[in-house]
């Protein structure tokens, strides 16, 4: 929970999910004070420390310097860890980390269907994006139900993988249809049921309720 000594932040991005969103949950969760920036590009792309988004901006309360950093892993891992939903133990926290990494290649197969231009091209990124889809689902399905199907990935209590997970399917039901009309028509058949209790039980959790009201709400697109 925020208090006088913390720290408020300034998110860059553009106005999409994408990359900016799992950063939004987590300066949510940690009920901090932020805003957001949406600069205009190309125009501002040089001002950016290295000519991309989203960018993290610190501001202290101390008046030190503002911490800035970029890459959208290295923002959600500092965040995670600044506000202890990413353990401490090594060996935990790499498990979490795993998760958001797979989560990164699965997006990276997603898009390389969107860029792919021969017929064959489009066949075999569908396949390699068919293939790697379905394996992440199996995994997390798995990882809920070996943690007692919670609704957690991990413990009783919301977590970093727990948040990447849910911004993850954010993207895939919602943000991502600009890029692919019927993409969620695609993955929602996928979705198995503690893909989405887990789903339901971050959602509903009451750091996210001012968020969620302000955005669109996943359970409800999910059982559309």
């Amino acid at each position: 929970m925020a208090t006088t000594n913390t720290p408020s932040y300034t998110l860059r991005y553009f106005g999409i999910m994408g990359r900016g969103e799992t950063s939004r949950l987590l300066l949510e969760a940690a009920n901090v004070e932020w805003t957001e920036e949406n600069p205009e590009w190309p125009q501002e792309k040089a001002n950016q420390p290295f000519g991309t988004l989203p960018v993290l901006i610190e501001k202290s309360v101390d008046g030190s310097p503002d911490f800035v950093i970029c890459e959208s892993g290295c923002i959600e891992r500092y965040l995670a860890r600044a506000y202890g939903f990413l353990p401490s133990d090594l060996k935990k926290a790499a498990l979490q980390e795993q998760v958001r990494d797979q989560m990164h290649d699965v997006a990276a197969a997603f898009f390389r269907t969107i860029g792919a231009v021969s017929e064959e091209d489009k066949k075999l990124a569908q396949k390699g994006f068919d293939e790697i889809f379905d394996k992440f689902i199996a995994i997390q399905t798995k990882n809920v139900k070996d943690n007692d199907n919670t609704g957690y990935l991990f413990g009783n209590s919301l977590s970093f993988a727990d948040i990447v997970l849910y911004g993850f399917f954010r993207n895939m039901v919602i943000g991502f249809v600009q890029f692919k009309a019927d993409i969620a028509e695609y993955v929602k058949p996928k979705l198995t049921p503690e893909i989405i209790k887990l789903i339901s039980t971050v959602e509903t959790n009451p750091k996210f309720a001012k968020y969620v009201a302000k955005s669109d709400n996943l359970v409800a697109a999910v059982n559309e």
